[in-house]
């Protein structure tokens, strides 16, 4: 898969952000807008939050999205769905499919332990932070905490469950200038971390960095791929639409 159309047209792109690897990010994605994920050097990992902007106590809902549309991992035509049935985002493009969604994020432990201290003096002005805390981060700057967390999406990251249950990391699976299209459906927080995924095996502290590119996309046409991928992906775009009807 390519690209969205509407980024064909210099005129629709709204703005660009590199979130460098181990940094995080935050921000309002309104309904009718798009954000393309790049991962530049290729073995990036992008853990990401989705909250109703307008009312925070809705958000996404990993159990729901996954049971609705009989996957375990997301791809283009899926929907990212809210705790109230409601479409948050939908993926429209896909590079590399497969993405992990239920291997949550590193902490401090993790981190430590698989990598050691690097106290501020080693590591000067590079980030060496874990995704919990990233998240939690930005969380604050919009009023929520801890009790927000909930279990995201790691966009470029592919996990492997086993005959026996097990999960293993899938090294290699995106490459340099692999890209992401989420439009968005609703009003939009989206909160983001660029720290490595808890499996990846890589001895070293090295996470790679990411471009978001913020396009007008438009709204979910009747015919749109997204909608008719699954019978329960159109009940929630229902779902959506009666909530912003005037």
């Amino acid at each position: 898969m390519t690209s969205h159309a509407d980024m064909s047209r210099p005129e629709s792109i709204l703005w660009e952000e590199l979130v460098p690897g181990g940094n995080h990010w935050s921000g309002l994605m309104r309904r009718g807008t798009a954000l393309r994920l790049t991962d530049l050097q290729g073995g990036a990992n992008l853990s990401a939050l989705f909250y109703n902007f307008d009312e925070r106590l809705e958000r996404y809902n990993m159990a729901d999205t996954l049971k609705a549309q009989h996957t375990a991992l997301l791809t283009r035509g899926h929907v990212l769905m809210s705790d109230m049935g409601r479409v948050l985002a939908s993926i429209v493009a896909d590079d590399v499919g497969g993405h992990d969604a239920f291997c949550g994020v590193s902490d401090a432990a993790l981190i430590r332990e698989k990598y050691g201290e690097r106290p501020f003096g080693v590591a000067r002005n590079a980030m060496y932070r874990n995704g919990r805390d990233g998240l939690l981060i930005e969380l604050g700057k919009w009023g929520l905490g801890k009790r927000d967390l909930v279990p995201g999406v790691n966009f470029f990251s592919r996990v492997i469950v086993g005959e026996e249950g097990e999960l293993s990391f899938a090294t290699g699976h995106s490459y340099p200038g692999a890209t992401v299209d989420l439009r968005f459906d609703m009003n939009v927080l989206v909160v983001l971390s660029a720290a490595p995924h808890p499996l990846d095996p890589k001895p070293e502290y090295a996470p790679g960095p990411v471009l978001l590119t913020a396009y007008r996309a438009g709204l979910a046409a009747a015919d749109d791929y997204c909608r008719t991928f699954r019978p329960e992906n159109a009940r929630a775009f229902i779902n959506t639409e009666r909530y912003f009807a005037e």
